[in-house]
């Protein structure tokens, strides 16, 4: 019905069976987009009420009510809406985890690296893991996040998601599994990108140890804590401060690969 299919035009004289369809349909379409929400490390924060993420979901299905073919609801039933449901959050659920685990290369980096330079001990509550992490970690995740929305890596994600219902419409009951073999590939450049991000600084900070117990070998009275200690915290700023265009560097790649990983994930669900 033209009613149905674009109600945006024609609302304040729908019928209440069109209505009912309607609704459902809005629910149905946001699922993908709600759930990727969800799962996402940067719309999925605890700090963003949940109120706020399904208002923008239920937003953005309005105009994807609009553009993407609907099946009809009142078809929907039993084990096949349970089935759809499930494809559409296996969808988003996966396309957010994605990006939470390449994020995490970040925080990753930031506990070796303090842990390297007894900055560890410098520790805060994650509101987001409800566990304790370094100071520098929760920074480095920040560094990410900004240079994310910088590159504008949070609208190209978007347009991926909204584009995977032409990929696969909603509807569907059966998708491609290549999304675990993504997954492992995640994992494994998590901790490629944390290496690389933490490289720089760990390699320098063992120099300087190399040089301290030089030191404190040659100078026996010198105490090592009291001696090595601090200035292995002051050369571990220096070097942050000295690397931050390297570290930006591998945040922006880290963004290009995060966004490429959601494209390879939709692209693969035919």
């Amino acid at each position: 019905m033209d009613m149905v299919d674009n109600f945006s035009q024609n609302l304040p004289g729908l019928e209440l069976s069109n209505l009912v369809s309607i609704i459902g349909a809005l629910a149905l379409a946001s699922i993908r987009v709600g759930s990727f929400f969800l799962a996402s490390p940067l719309f999925g924060y605890r700090i963003i009420p949940l109120q706020v993420r399904i208002i923008i979901s239920f937003a953005i299905s309005f105009i994807i009510f609009n553009k993407v073919d609907m099946p009809n609801i009142e078809l929907l039933a039993g084990f096949l809406l349970f089935s759809v449901i499930l494809v559409e959050l296996l969808i988003g659920l996966t396309s957010g985890i994605l990006l939470t685990i390449l994020f995490s290369s970040a925080s990753l980096a930031g506990e070796k690296i303090a842990a390297t330079t007894g900055l560890s001990f410098a520790g805060l509550i994650d509101p987001e893991s409800g566990a304790q992490t370094p100071v520098l970690s929760q920074i480095l995740s920040l560094f990410m996040i900004v240079v994310f929305l910088s590159l504008n890596g949070h609208l190209l994600a978007l347009s991926i998601i909204l584009e995977s219902y032409k990929v696969l419409p909603i509807g569907a009951t059966s998708i491609n599994i290549s999304m675990i073999k993504l997954g492992i590939d995640a994992g494994g450049l998590m901790f490629k990108f944390g290496a690389l991000i933490m490289l720089p600084i760990v390699v320098g900070l063992t120099l300087l140890n190399v040089v301290i117990g030089i030191v404190t070998r040659s100078a026996p009275t010198l105490n090592l804590f009291s001696f090595g200690f601090p200035i292995t915290m002051i050369f571990a700023f220096f070097l942050l401060y000295v690397c931050s265009v390297t570290i930006g560097g591998n945040f922006s790649n880290l963004t290009n690969v995060s966004v490429d990983f959601i494209h390879r994930l939709i692209e693969g669900l035919m």
